[in-house]
């Protein structure tokens, strides 16, 4: 069972990037240019690499190799992403990989890309880069290549030593319960259980229990064996049920117009333990998204656009308008879901501005995308 904070910090201390790893100081999947780029990286990784993992560790400053991290990110539909535009695709995982260092709402991605021993290219266009398109890592580059024979293996050795001396033991796993519980979460409720007498989960929360239902918020739940965040949150609810062999969760979205909210359930996660000392992770997105009187909706779009107007042009927002602009992403989601197609290039637009804002108004932007990343991709 290998550690992955253990494996970012070898991977980081082996040398500068190649063709077995890259480093990025983010991604964003948001816009067709980031998502070419994105996908050439894979592309690339997957073909150089054709008989072990390679690897692209996200909130990296290149220059320093200094772990400044990223916000959590929800990686389950973005395998369907690679098998839409990749032929032969990889498969490939996204870790959220907590640092002591790091304030509890960052992480280190990590990506792990296992290919299946064929050549991969562009399915279709994508921003610049043709369909048809072969990319490969030439030293630290992801490069467009014509293969005139087989790929060459040369890595092999090198990923496996690295895996190996990132292996977990019993001090790493004691450490990290200890680390959960009492520092990093003192404030909250914390608890965790042993499956197959191998895996440790720790959750943490604000519990609260309604109509005999136990729900958290503020949730973060973390797989201590490998050092992975598997649930984060600072909006959203969610419940939690696990047997011996199981761990269950279930996330609920907050979303609603006009003062009529209700959590909407979102999507399921099942965690299956094995005896062999492996696990599974299957995802059900279980979304159904509000129904709105078109007649209110077309209301709140164009008072929507109002106030975006004046966030465009730095006018005052008068004292209803702020209250608004906590639910600006929130509405426009709710609108796109119900037919107005062009609230979504709105939401996209709306990030930089929200942003400079900060606080509360960004935060929530953040769940909104994720929710849009989710309810698109699948």
């Amino acid at each position: 069972m290998i550690n992955k904070r253990l494996l970012v910090k070898n991977l980081l201390a082996h040398n500068d990037e190649n063709s077995f790893y890259d480093k990025k100081r983010k991604v964003n999947i948001s816009t067709k240019e980031g998502k070419a780029k994105f996908l050439k990286h894979i592309c690339a990784l997957s073909n150089s690499n054709p008989k072990n993992n390679s690897y692209i560790v996200i909130g990296v400053n290149d220059g320093e190799n200094a772990i400044i991290g990223v916000p959590f990110f929800d990686d389950s539909k973005l395998q369907n992403l690679i098998n839409a535009y990749l032929d032969n695709p990889p498969i490939i995982s996204y870790e959220n990989i907590p640092f002591p260092n790091l304030p509890v709402d960052k992480v280190v991605g990590l990506v792990t890309i296992r290919a299946q021993d064929k050549l991969t290219k562009l399915r279709r266009n994508i921003w610049k880069y043709w369909g048809g398109t072969v990319f490969y890592r030439d030293g630290s580059m992801s490069m467009p290549k014509t293969f005139k024979s087989d790929i060459v293996d040369v890595n092999s050795d090198i990923v496996k030593s690295i895996e190996n001396h990132a292996k977990n033991n019993i001090k790493f796993t004691l450490d990290g319960v200890i680390d959960f519980i009492n520092h990093r979460h003192p404030d909250m409720e914390s608890t965790y259980h042993v499956f197959k007498e191998q895996f440790v989960v720790c959750w943490a929360g604000n519990k609260k229990v309604v109509k005999g239902e136990t729900y958290y918020s503020r949730v973060d739940i973390e797989l201590i064996n490998e050092q992975v965040k598997l649930f984060y949150s600072a909006l959203d609810e969610v419940s939690i049920r696990y047997n011996e062999d199981n761990f269950k969760i279930i996330e609920y979205v907050h979303l609603g117009v006009q003062e009529h909210f209700k959590y909407y359930p979102l999507e399921e996660v099942i965690i299956r333990f094995r005896e062999s000392g492996t696990y599974t992770i299957d995802t059900r997105l279980i979304f159904e998204p509000p129904a709105v009187d078109h007649k209110i909706l077309y209301h709140i779009f164009n008072n929507n656009n109002v106030i975006f107007y004046k966030l465009k042009r730095h006018i005052e927002l008068n004292q209803g308008e702020w209250k608004d602009l906590y639910h600006l992403s929130n509405t426009y989601l709710i609108c796109y879901l119900n037919g107005f197609e062009s609230a979504i290039q709105k939401l996209l637009e709306l990030k930089p501005f929200l942003k400079k804002i900060g606080g509360v108004e960004y935060a929530r932007h953040r769940e909104t995308m994720r929710i849009l990343r989710k309810v698109r991709y699948e």
